[in-house]
């Protein structure tokens, strides 16, 4: 395998066991701890297999060519049947004669030859106009010089547009002004839907690109995929990879007013809105004659020639999604569409999780699976991943606001809206209603000021939820696909945006009182403060903010296509709580495989990587057996570390300096003794241990108690003569902040000498800190883990998965599967925790379990293998004491 330089014998053996899952087309779980290189082995080695497999593939394409021009017709002679009267073979399934099915073979492999030199004749030009870009710097000046010269002539057309317009008298049936005239709902055809539009009007052929085999690589983060990029570009791959970042609009968008809506899907509607107006405006040219419609605004970034510059150009070089935006901005155009008219011709992908795993999300962006490989990264929280993704929750408020935010646009538009809008428009209403009718609430009245008579948590199958609404009687894909295609939320936020200040009641004579009513009763909705219902200045509440962000709606649109899913796949949860405005209506999504089934099926091989994959139980029963996968497809790959063993000292204790025996359930947790031994313990490590130390803490809750503990002991400050104390913030934009400080001090210590050694972190494990982020080297020289981080069994989502589990699983090794999920989840959050603190090969730590439960077989097995190798269990504190002075 090629390398930047010389591969540790793991990467060797990684690399290896990779190659030979994608050439088998198998689903592999491999595990390699951080530090390890994971991400150079993954992409030398699935670079190398892509490469033999497309010359394997362009011989025998060579082969096929040759064999035709030489009219060699023998090979397909040995091919047919022999046709002898005495064989029973010789007469097809379909009783066609020999001469039938042999000219019928001969048109299949004519075919095939044909499309094969299609195929080259395309493959060819594609490559010569990549060549022609990287050696011709000319080409792109004229491309941009041939930009600004449309630019110029489409301002001048604009102009004398303009005036034109003014001359002319505008009549439409009531004067609504430009902008409004863009609130409107277009008209909707559902079942026989008109063929989508392609975006495309110019050049199809280039448009119907064949896919060629490649490689899509999902993490979870944008830094974590930047960071990826930047991998292969060090590699030996780097300069001739045709490589795709894919990303949101958020992310790559360049369209600065399209920008500043900041909420995501937000940018999504008026990105789609703009494409629509771009199609409209063609057929809107030929209506010239009967009314002047308004000019709609396109976005001047989404136009064909310049998108398909950019995507030769990302082709030609590997680029990270900062590096596209750039390029974007720069030869104007749209980074997002060129980004996708990548793909095809791409043979490495790499995107966020939520591109792969949501279908929709795939369709739209083009993705296609078929005999692709699939590479997921950061695979240990697949599942919850997959379940988060496919889950919804709308609150009361919500509800009630789309409610009245609907109904007013309806009566506003009444008389310009088609029937069928107003139908969907009704339905949607209907449907509102009765989700606030189960929260056991009245869409009419302020939800805030509405109590919940039983309170509390139920939990319904989908079916029974759209019966006990009152609903099933609405076909839900139908209303899913008109709130898809009319972009009704969008118009709705337009609207609100518009009217939806306190000074501006909507203006029409019968309606107006009726309005004005709602009016207010929208404003209390926003304030929910005021008891008397009269406007108010304008309310600064932080729930509010949350309200006027994103229409309500749109919300509400992935809860309705949440409960298209089938009925023993997911549960609907009402959470029932104070008032109405606080309740919600959650969808759960039980059953994870049902959507990483398809992509399984679909694809030539996947493989699920991550640095702790243990236990790794959960992928195979929950994900992938439940997905169809036959276990024989399935292969494991798991490597230790390569830093040597004396460099790390796992230490289970049992019992702490005074005999106290360490376990933290959570009845014995909160005792003063247990909090008093936990204490002398990290004073005793904080004394002898350099640099810094790191302990993570079940919850918050447990951490905010032990440290008010310590406090009023007095603990804390003889802890604070030898390192200074940090805490785990709550907040995520502070976490970035209180890293830096913890590592300053740690360095400062560390060169300054004297009574303090450096810093205690004090974190959360499942946190901000557990997780992708490194404590190498004196950052992390001792990992203390403070009981087991079970999760929190009384969450009814929770107990709801776990019936689920031992409805649906066989028992495991005398187990129960739910039970087996506790202890998975607890330990995977271990597993991530004490990973932290190696990160490459000189590093060294040690790695403290307190815990007597740690010992026990079930769990002791679950912790990763290079780990597990090396633990010693210690009952006593004294020896393991001795053991970390050393």
């Amino acid at each position: 395998f090629p390398f930047p330089y010389t591969p540790y014998l793991i990467q060797e053996r990684f690399m290896a066991a990779l190659y030979g899952a994608l050439e088998a087309g198998r689903v592999g779980i491999f595990e390699s701890p951080t530090g390890t290189g994971k991400s150079l082995s993954l992409i030398c080695g699935a670079l190398s297999w892509l490469r033999d497999f497309q010359e394997k593939k362009q011989q025998e394409e060579a082969r096929l060519l040759a064999l035709e021009e030489s009219g060699q017709e023998g090979k397909k002679k040995q091919q047919l049947p022999s046709a002898e009267p005495g064989h029973p073979e010789s007469k097809d399934t379909a009783g066609e004669p020999d001469w039938v099915t042999a000219f019928v073979q001969k048109k299949e492999e004519r075919d095939m030859v044909d499309r094969l030199k299609e195929e080259q004749i395309r493959r060819k030009k594609r490559e010569e106009r990549l060549e022609e870009i990287r050696h011709n710097v000319q080409l792109k000046y004229a491309a941009k010089r041939k930009r600004s010269e449309e630019d110029e002539t489409k301002r001048l057309l604009q102009l004398s547009k303009e005036v034109l317009s003014e001359g002319a008298g505008v009549d439409v049936v009531e004067q609504l002004d430009h902008n409004e005239e863009e609130l409107i709902l277009a008209e909707y055809e559902s079942d026989e839907e008109k063929k989508a539009v392609t975006g495309l009007e110019e050049g199809d052929d280039d448009l119907e690109e064949e896919h060629v085999t490649k490689i899509y690589y999902c993490s979870r983060t944008h830094s974590q995929l930047s960071q990826f990029v930047r991998e292969v570009q060090k590699s030996p791959f780097g300069k001739d990879t045709r490589l795709v970042s894919l990303g949101s609009r958020q992310n790559l968008c360049v369209n600065e007013e399209v920008r500043r809506l900041g909420a995501l899907q937000l940018i999504n509607d008026r990105c789609m809105e703009m494409q629509k107006n771009k199609h409209e405006k063609k057929s809107d040219e030929e209506m010239e004659g009967k009314k002047r419609r308004v000019s709609r605004t396109v976005c001047p970034f989404y136009s064909y020639e310049q998108m398909q510059f950019l995507r030769d150009e990302v082709l030609v070089e590997v680029k990270d999604i900062e590096q596209l935006v750039a390029l974007g901005r720069e030869t104007k155009a749209c980074p997002y569409y060129g980004s996708r008219y990548a793909i095809p011709a791409a043979q490495l992908v790499v995107l966020p999780y939520q591109m792969l795993l949501h279908e929709p999300t795939r369709n739209a962006a083009g993705i296609k699976l078929k005999d692709q490989v699939v590479i997921i990264d950061e695979a240990h929280n697949l599942i919850d991943t997959i379940t988060c993704i496919h889950s919804a929750e709308v609150s009361g408020s919500q509800l009630c606001c789309a409610h009245s935010q609907l109904l007013q646009y309806m009566e506003r538009y009444r008389k310009r809206l088609k029937a069928k809008n107003l139908m969907y428009i009704k339905q949607i209403l209907y449907l509102l209603e009765r989700f606030v009718a189960m929260l056991g609430g009245n869409v009419k009245q302020n939800p805030n000021y509405q109590t919940v008579s039983q309170t509390g948590t139920v939990l319904k199958s989908i079916n029974d939820f759209l019966f006990q609404s009152q609903i099933d009687n609405i076909n839900l894909f139908k209303v899913q696909r008109y709130c898809e295609k009319s972009l009704i939320s969008r118009k709705l936020f337009g609207f609100v945006e518009r009217y939806g200040g306190p000074a501006t009641a909507v203006k029409t004579n019968k309606e107006n009182q009726k309005l004005a009513g709602l009016q207010n009763f929208l404003l209390t909705l926003q304030q929910g403060s005021d008891k008397e219902g009269t406007p108010q200045s304008p309310p600064v509440e932080p729930e509010n903010e949350q309200l006027r962000t994103a229409s309500p709606l749109m919300q509400i649109e992935g809860f309705l296509s949440a409960l298209t899913n089938t009925n023993q796949d997911g549960r609907v949860i009402l959470n029932r709580q104070g008032t109405v405005g606080q309740s919600s209506l959650k969808f759960l999504l039980l059953n994870p495989a049902v959507h990483f089934a398809k992509v399984v099926e679909e694809c030539r091989a996947v493989i699920i990587a991550g640095g702790t994959m243990q236990p790794v139980a959960d992928f195979r029963e929950q994900l992938l057996s439940c997905a169809g996968v036959d276990p024989a497809r399935i292969m494991e790959f798991s490597c230790g570390h390569v830093i040597p063993p004396e460099n790390i000292l796992p230490i289970i204790l049992c019992s702490g300096p005074s005999n106290q025996q360490l376990e933290f359930t959570y009845q014995t947790r909160d005792l003063p003794q247990m909090m008093d031994e936990t204490g002398r313990i990290l004073c005793n490590l904080c004394n002898v241990v350099p640099g810094g130390v790191v302990c993570f803490f079940p919850s918050y809750e447990y951490e905010k108690q032990v440290y008010a503990h310590w406090e009023k002991t007095g603990l804390l400050t003889r802890l604070a003569a030898k390192k200074k104390i940090f805490q785990e913030p709550k907040k995520a934009n502070q976490v970035e902040q209180v890293l830096v400080e913890y590592a300053k001090c740690i360095k400062r210590c560390s060169q300054a000498g004297g009574q303090m050694t450096g810093a205690l972190l004090l974190s959360v494990v499942g946190g901000k800190m557990s997780e992708g982020i490194n404590f190498s080297d004196d950052l992390g020289r001792c990992v203390i883990m403070v009981g087991m981080p079970y999760p929190n069994i009384k969450s009814p989502e929770l107990q709801e998965k776990m019936t689920w589990l031992d409805k649906t699983m066989p028992r495991a090794a005398g187990q129960a599967p739910s039970r087996a999920l506790i202890e998975n989840l607890c330990m995977k959050a271990v597993n991530q925790s004490i990973g932290r603190a190696i990160r490459h090969q000189k590093d060294f730590a040690s790695i403290l379990l307190l815990d007597h439960r740690y010992a026990r077989p079930a769990i002791f097995n679950k912790l990763p293998q290079w780990i597990r190798e090396r633990t010693q269990v210690k009952p006593a504190f004294g020896s393991a004491f001795a053991e970390l002075r050393k």
